[in-house]
């Protein structure tokens, strides 16, 4: 009797209203992308104040300031990779340099991902019927997704701010409060824009992960540009036509330039308005960019989970592959000119980066670091595709056959395997077409066993995304992604800074040689690859055990 009062009362409850059909949609949203912000705002915060500490502890003296400043102020190498370098003579000069491009190429990373997960994303798994079916319109619900990501945006400034701010008034660093808020506003400024073209492939293309590789692709030719404009091959003109070359040009800490947030305003209000106004001209689950697996019945590759996994991520890995060849052959293109020099404490830090050896095999084993981040990427990608096959019902099709949840994950790994390969072997490829361009001397078989030594930190990229996705699907993305984010914060620090060997470990990218600037360590790699394949393992028996997850 009591039991049954209990539950009359739960029905006869009033409903409790959401909120305003003008706010829901932000409100839902805002939450999402406030978390997001909040933890990447701490790593952007935490890698600023370390590249601070890390100066005033290696470069005590005044000499080895001035020593430091000379060097890197003729490496077109460093420019290249990292930007100009004035001022390393200061605390100010240091910081700007060592860890700005890494933080705008994380921004708009994390601009991309979020803005297309919030918006297409969720429209892929169904929730925009429901929310459309009330008194909101298209472009309504896409105006308030846009809002609900600025308020993300404006957390990831405020936690980054707070943090160097703090850093910035220690007695060692003196970096005024002003001017520590420049610099943070300038780190979130490629996020900004990166969001604003999350939202307008989201209109474009008819899934999450064209969205996403679309934007991708645009950041991997914006790098790309930026880093030809910095190369020293007489073309700087080009930094305007990249919108990283933008926010290098606020100049922050150093030389102030407050007149390049035009471009980048005015960049972010339009295409933001533009996927506002698209929003409105196509109908729920369509795209502005024909599907084309929806002109007509094409039967290819439909024999299974796994050609199906190939059909769907086609798009998506051809983008990284683009974006991943043509760096890698930049890099090559580069690698003669820049490599002259390296030398004096620019060797010095190249070499702390793992990068050993002299002239075009040193850069390279820089920038290769950096086509380890892009694979890892690809990784990454992978295993939230999967996830997202159980979110959102597709996979329900499948166990509803004759098909084992042990066969459908093991055709998508295999999958993702085959594409992490593939992936070192067109950065190898590419990069010694690049170099044999400029006949820089570097053999094809060297860069090739380069390129191969991309894919085993990917391996337990991947591998712990599936072990995630067994125990804890939910929280798949955020873990792969925050894996990700610390090994590039960790290797980047490291490098620079004086972390123990016990933090360093924690990066994936640690393990990893430099190659070709030294030889691959094939032994570590084979414990990489042993550490993701076991992951993966526990992780594929967690999947059998447990129920369907969705969204």
């Amino acid at each position: 009797m009591l039991a049954d009062s209990g539950i009359r009362a739960q029905i006869t409850a009033p409903v409790r209203a959401a909120g305003s059909p003008r706010t829901v949609v932000a409100a839902f949203n805002t939450r999402k992308a406030v978390r997001s912000g909040v933890l990447w705002g701490s790593i952007f915060g935490i890698a600023i104040a370390s590249s601070e500490v890390s100066y005033v502890k290696l470069y005590k003296t005044a000499v080895q300031r001035q020593a430091l400043a000379a060097t890197y102020g003729t490496s077109k190498a460093a420019s290249a990779l990292f930007g100009p370098a004035p001022q390393l003579q200061t605390v100010s000069g240091f910081t700007v340099f060592k860890i700005s491009m890494t933080l705008m190429v994380l921004g708009a990373v994390w601009g991309l991902l979020t803005s297309t997960r919030l918006l297409r994303g969720e429209e892929d798994s169904g929730r925009w019927d429901l929310l459309l079916c009330g008194q909101t319109t298209r472009r309504g619900a896409t105006a308030q997704v846009i809002v609900g990501l600025g308020v993300g945006l404006g957390t990831l400034w405020a936690v980054t701010a707070i943090i160097t701010v703090l850093s910035g008034l220690q007695s060692s660093v003196r970096i005024s409060a002003g001017a520590s808020l420049y610099f943070s506003l300038t780190m979130v400024a490629t996020a900004a824009m990166f969001l604003a073209v999350g939202a307008l492939t989201s209109q474009l293309a008819a899934t999450r992960r064209q969205a996403a590789s679309f934007a991708a692709v645009f950041l991997g030719i914006s790098y790309g540009i930026r880093l030809i404009a910095d190369a020293g091959v007489g073309l700087h003109g080009l930094i305007w036509a990249s919108p990283l070359g933008w926010v290098e040009e606020l100049s922050p800490l150093t030389a102030p330039q407050p007149l390049a947030f035009l471009p980048i305003a005015a960049f972010t209000v339009a295409v933001g308005s533009l996927a506002v106004h698209l929003a409105g001209r196509r109908d729920v689950g369509a795209s502005i960019v024909a599907d084309r697996d929806r002109g007509g019945v094409h039967l290819g590759l439909l024999y299974g989970p796994s050609g199906l996994a190939i059909r769907l991520l086609r798009a998506r890995v051809t983008g990284w592959w683009v974006a991943i060849g043509l760096s890698a052959f930049l890099y090559g293109f580069i690698a003669k000119s820049t490599g002259a020099t390296v030398s004096g404490s620019v060797k010095e830090v190249f070499s702390k980066l793992g990068a050993n050896g002299n002239g075009a095999a040193a850069v390279f084993g820089l920038c290769f670091l950096l086509e380890a981040i892009l694979i890892g990427f690809v990784a990454a990608g992978q295993v939230t595709a999967v996830r997202s096959e159980e979110s959102d019902g597709t996979l329900d099709n499948f166990l509803v056959r004759p098909v084992s949840r042990s066969t459908w994950l093991g055709g998508r790994l295999l999958v993702a395997l085959v594409v992490l390969v593939l992936s070192g072997i067109f950065a190898g490829v590419l990069g010694w077409l690049g170099a044999a361009s400029q006949h820089t001397g570097l053999s094809f078989t060297s860069l090739l066993e380069a390129g191969i030594n991309l894919v085993p930190p990917a391996i337990v990229i991947l591998g712990i995304g599936v072990l995630t996705f067994g125990i804890r699907p939910r929280a798949t993305s955020i873990v792969v992604y925050t894996v990700l984010g610390w090994s590039l914060l960790i290797v980047i620090v490291g490098g620079f800074g004086t972390l123990g060997h016990w933090v360093l470990d924690t990066s994936v990218f640690h393990h990893m040689a430099s190659a070709p600037g030294v030889p691959p360590n094939w032994e570590a790699n084979g414990i990489m690859t042993a550490v993701g394949v076991a992951a993966a393992l526990v992780g594929g028996l967690a999947v059998r055990r447990r129920d369907l997850q969705g969204a």
